[in-house]
């Protein structure tokens, strides 16, 4: 037997909790570790993803202009991924701290940390206070901060949640331009956080999904419950406001014909192919579709980054 207290032995065995049944991470932390673990989502990397791309975009982007070398560009490209994770964690603590008592009636959250009883809440609420400083300190995240301890108080008087949130989700296309240097272009900048809004929208719908008919229970809104059976609408609409911001924001950056085939193109063939196979009414090919939307980033990136690295060859 581990070094579990009694009652979080018993509680592991009424859930079925096992390292096994969790996976990586999760099965090469102690048991004190592993509840702080989760209440980042670190076996959950999708999240991570989708905070990371809107940087990794606009920084590319804005490299394709300038011509940084590669050298520069990965450095700063590494600083961006940090500054995802950190904004993410510090995001999934904050909304456990103010959803515990919600998350105790949704099936599928009623066994993270603070609504289980594994992290206290003040142990909650010191954990984020570390994460909120590295963040400010380190990389100037104090507006990204701010936005997701708002997200959560929106679910209890708004059927919009999923609008701020593509805000904060994406204000890593600002953070990254404006990082590196180069002027800020207004007119681009607006045009890709306008499509990346949109994205947002597409994809935390369908993640809203899978909880419907918990949340109604329990109070929490969502564009999911207020479209009812017009999710589908919804989602051709921000879909293809996604597709036409990545086409003029590829122009008002003077992208190459890559950018344009694989990018766009190859975007457009990956959420036809999402719409046709998602099933809003199951659950589990919602959480399957939402995961796919971390992988469309490699997409959108792969135009980008082939395109900065043949300029950087043509100039060299």
């Amino acid at each position: 037997m581990d070094s579990s207290t009694p009652n979080e032995y018993t509680w592991l065995l009424s859930n079925k909790f096992t390292s096994s049944s969790r996976g990586f991470p999760l099965t090469i932390v102690s048991s004190s570790v592993r509840p702080y673990v989760e209440l980042i989502r670190l076996e959950k990397p999708t999240g991570i993803a989708l905070m990371f791309w809107p940087f990794a975009w606009s920084l590319t982007m804005s490299a394709f202009r300038t011509g940084v070398n590669p050298t520069a560009y990965s450095a700063q490209l590494f600083k961006c991924y940090i500054a995802a994770f950190i904004v993410r964690s510090s995001a999934c603590t904050v909304n456990d701290i103010v959803d515990r008592d919600m998350d105790m009636g949704v099936e599928r959250t009623r066994n993270r940390p603070l609504p289980s009883g594994r992290v206290s809440v003040s142990s909650a609420l010191i954990f984020l206070f570390v994460q909120y400083t590295v963040g400010l300190v380190f990389f100037y995240l104090a507006f990204p901060g701010l936005a997701f301890s708002i997200y959560p108080f929106l679910k209890r008087f708004t059927h919009w949640p999923q609008a701020w949130l593509g805000i904060a989700m994406n204000f890593g296309i600002i953070t990254a331009w404006t990082s590196s240097g180069d002027a800020f272009n207004t007119p681009l900048i607006t045009s890709a956080m306008a499509g990346c809004w949109c994205w947002t929208m597409l994809y935390d719908t369908i993640y809203a999904c899978q909880d419907i008919e918990d949340d109604v229970k329990v109070g929490v809104r969502s564009t999911a419950i207020l479209f009812g059976t017009w999710i589908r609408p919804l989602l051709i609409g921000c879909g293809l406001a996604f597709l036409t911001m990545l086409l003029i924001s590829g122009i008002l950056n003077g992208q190459g014909t890559v950018y344009f085939v694989v990018s766009v193109g190859g975007t457009s063939c990956h959420l036809l192919w999402q719409y046709k196979t998602v099933d809003l009414r199951s659950p589990q090919s919602c959480w399957t579709n939402f995961q796919r939307n971390g992988h469309l980033g490699w997409i959108v990136w792969g135009g980008l980054i082939v395109d900065y690295l043949r300029s950087v060859c043509v100039s060299v």
